[in-house]
């Protein structure tokens, strides 16, 4: 394929985590795991099968967990707390802000199965949103890696970042994706593949989707550039009009809310030097039940051939 290696084998970021945590544990005395009833979902189990002692379950209390990990980060440790991307975001807001955020604490807040990943259990368990509401917050950087090799990497910078860390961890298998031009770690974009008419920025599965789309383009005599956004915060906009001058029209796709993620940090940081663009993600719903992530994906357009249909509407051709 033309700028893009053949795409490897897959695995599952959720069980590439849990691995990830238990070797920085190994190599770390000070990290400590907190999970509130859902550590073989989150696989915090890894650290509580090795090291009870560096283990806090919590129970459905995902304030007081928070709250908890504070103390333990002000004590020398460096808690990673766990929990569904939807509760450690959405029911432990005040204390993320007010005890995490506002006074910088050395808080790892690790949100698992988030957008459609937790595809059986509906919208009260799908976080489309947490993206925005973590933006929002002064002082945190946000992760949310495209394979599970990134999964690796994020565990080891949210050690090595002193202050709050959000990372975003999907319940669905991830291929091993190759990067053209890397950056200097996730907290730079990317560069997938190289491409002269349109780029499309993307994180997550759907980088895996943008790739698919490229070739699909290609075929139509549309050069798509693929852009990875790992880091969402901070996104450093000097990077993200790099791959925005030289190009006619912008896309960008996150499974996530079109309102305060990928898109809205995008076009943020063109606003100056705006280029045409078309923001894919959840257009202001919540999610549902159904029987696999796939179909979901498919029934709120993040996909490869939306990508498609907004390159061509975007360049005016077909």
């Amino acid at each position: 394929m033309d700028g893009v290696k053949e795409m490897k084998s897959k695995a599952c970021p959720r069980e590439t985590y849990g691995r990830a945590l238990l070797k920085a544990a190994e190599e770390d005395r000070r990290i400590v795991a907190l999970d509130a009833d859902l550590s073989g979902s989150t696989m915090s189990c890894y650290v509580r099968r090795s090291y009870p002692a560096r283990y806090f379950e919590m129970g459905i209390g995902e304030q007081n967990m928070v709250a908890t990990a504070v103390g333990l980060a002000l004590s020398g440790k460096i808690p990673f707390v766990h929990s569904f991307s939807m509760f450690v975001t959405g029911r432990a807001f005040e204390q993320v802000r007010q005890s995490v955020a506002l006074p910088k604490a050395n808080v790892k807040l690790v949100g698992s199965s988030y957008g459609f990943s937790d595809f059986g259990d509906g919208a009260t368990h799908q976080t489309v949103e947490d993206v925005a509401i973590m933006r929002a917050i002064p002082n945190m950087t946000i992760l949310s890696p495209m394979d599970p090799g990134e999964v690796e990497e994020a565990v080891r910078l949210a050690r090595a970042i002193e202050g709050p860390v959000y990372l975003r961890i999907s319940r669905s298998e991830m291929e091993f994706l190759p990067k053209e031009i890397p950056g200097k770690s996730m907290l730079e974009p990317s560069l997938m593949a190289k491409g002269e008419d349109i780029t499309v920025f993307a994180n997550g599965l759907m980088t895996a989707e943008a790739l698919l789309a490229r070739e699909t383009l290609l075929e139509e005599g549309i050069s798509a550039r693929v852009v990875n956004v790992s880091c969402l915060k901070p996104l450093p906009k000097e990077m993200i009009l790099r791959w925005t001058g030289d190009v006619e029209a912008v896309i960008t796709i996150e499974e996530h809310s079109v309102i305060g993620g990928l898109g809205s940090a995008v076009l943020e940081a063109t606003a100056l030097e705006p280029k045409p663009t078309f923001v894919i993600g959840i257009d202001d719903a919540f999610g549902q039940s159904a029987w696999s992530h796939r179909e979901l994906l498919e029934h709120y357009g993040l996909t490869a051939a939306a990508i498609c249909r907004a390159a061509r509407a975007l360049l005016k051709r077909g």
